[in-house]
């Protein structure tokens, strides 16, 4: 019997054959079939799942791509990416993060999500480099983490994360004056001992939040220990402010038991956030207004599509994704529990997914003994994700060969110590 054929699990090329009409899928813009370089010098963050997001003035741009680059041929680029790796040896340490193309992610010594790779970067104190083939606060993270000495390198510095950029430090600064208005002195005890408020910030922050969040008695979180860090947050506070991503913080806080008329939403754009002083009041937690523009696309609708199409489906939905999609769900949780759920089922089973596109096809292709599929049926990948692209990668390779650092991303002492006091205290919350 002929071998079960191996699933393309690029994106790449599955973009391609739709906007030349070869295949039935279809994608959220045909620009994605385009380089990245050709959004580079353009506000936004580019094509896919954000490109309706605003981005912030000052967001980090990238310069021109030498067009050697941009004009290469997939299997020149490869093998460009592959003889500076050679050249380079133990000098460089290249990260993948799960969202990166297929292209990108075969050229990573570790894939995994944002704090397996600055973990997976400590693992390699000797590397004069770490390449981060992911967003900028993962970058900002890695450079926290890392010694001193090593340079972190994002290969195109316009991959940010619409996310991240929802909750800016001012905003946040600012939320905190006047939660002080509400509620009282924030660094002070009550007769229990607990403060009237414990800022939590998602790893999907920048370095500024994260040392926001450290200066305040708060702690970092992932998707995987959102739980328990919210229990060591109770521990110590009357409270939780939870940002940037509301949905992450809604969907562990009510798996907890926090009713939803006790989770005040805050826009940073209104005045106490659009809530009303009782509600602050009784609230446990205070979600920002932000969101994950890959996990919003999932919806009850295309469950209840699999589910008429696919009796037998097991869905599992990220956790960024809203509430009423991950109780429709059969699971919800982490790229980590996603990929072990899939790689431990011992019968064929069908998966649909919700979660982004890039590591979907690379589940499916992996575990070609179950159909796993994505809950989206439009391809559109994370826009910033995407920013990075072999061209990038074997553009930075090359000048580290000659001895340059290009794209080098630092955080400034007075961000960092607080910030790195929030990861340790995450670090040590323990479920």
């Amino acid at each position: 019997m002929p071998a079960t054929p191996l699933l393309d699990p690029s994106v790449d090329h599955a973009v391609q054959t739709i906007v030349t009409g070869a295949s039935t899928e279809s994608a959220c813009t045909a620009d994605l079939a385009e380089g990245p370089w050709n959004f580079d010098i353009r506000p936004g963050y580019g094509p896919g799942s954000s490109m309706s997001d605003v981005i912030p003035t000052g967001a980090p741009r990238q310069g021109e791509l030498p067009r050697e680059y941009r004009e290469a041929a997939e299997e020149e680029l490869h093998a460009r990416i592959d003889a500076a790796k050679r050249k380079l040896g133990d000098r460089v340490v290249v990260l993948g993060h799960f969202y990166q193309r297929e292209e990108v992610v075969r050229h990573a010594d570790y894939v995994g999500d944002s704090f397996q790779l600055a973990n997976a970067a400590l693992e390699h104190p000797e590397a004069e480099a770490i390449v981060f083939c992911g967003v900028h606060f993962m970058a900002e993270t890695a450079d926290l983490l890392s010694g001193a000495e090593q340079a972190v390198i994002l290969p195109n510095l316009a991959a940010g994360c619409s996310m991240a950029d929802m909750a800016d430090i001012d905003q946040v600064e600012d939320c905190w004056e006047q939660l002080a208005d509400v509620y009282g002195p924030l660094d002070e005890p009550d007769a229990e001992g607990l403060v009237p408020v414990i800022p939590v910030t998602y790893m999907n922050s920048s370095a500024a939040i994260k040392g926001f969040v450290g200066r305040h008695g708060g702690i970092v979180c992932t998707s995987s220990n959102a739980r328990t860090v919210l229990e060591w947050a109770f521990a110590r506070g009357r409270r939780v402010l939870f940002f940037p991503d509301q949905h992450l913080g809604r969907n562990t806080a009510k798996a907890m038991g926090v009713p939803l008329d006790r989770m005040p939403m805050w826009n940073p754009r209104r005045p106490l956030g659009g809530a009303s002083v009782e509600e602050l009041q009784e609230g446990r937690v205070i979600l920002w207004h932000g969101f994950c523009s890959v996990h919003r696309r999932f919806s009850v609708e295309q469950i209840d599509k699999a589910r008429a199409e696919h009796p037998d489906v097991r869905v599992i939905v990220h956790p960024e994704c809203p509430a009423e999609v991950v109780d429709a769900a059969d699971e919800s949780g982490s790229t980590a529990y996603i990929r072990r759920a899939i790689e431990e089922a011992t019968e064929p089973t069908t998966f649909a997914i919700g979660t982004e596109v890039n590591l979907v096809r690379r589940l499916a292709a992996q575990n070609p003994q179950h159909t796993v599929f994505c809950l989206d049926p439009v391809v559109c990948p994370c826009s910033t994700m995407y920013r990075i692209h072999p061209g990038y990668l074997a553009w930075v390779l090359e000048e580290l060969v000659a001895g340059n650092v290009q794209n080098r991303v630092q955080v400034t002492d007075d961000v960092a110590a607080p910030a790195r006091l929030a990861l340790e205290r995450m670090l040590a919350a323990k479920p």
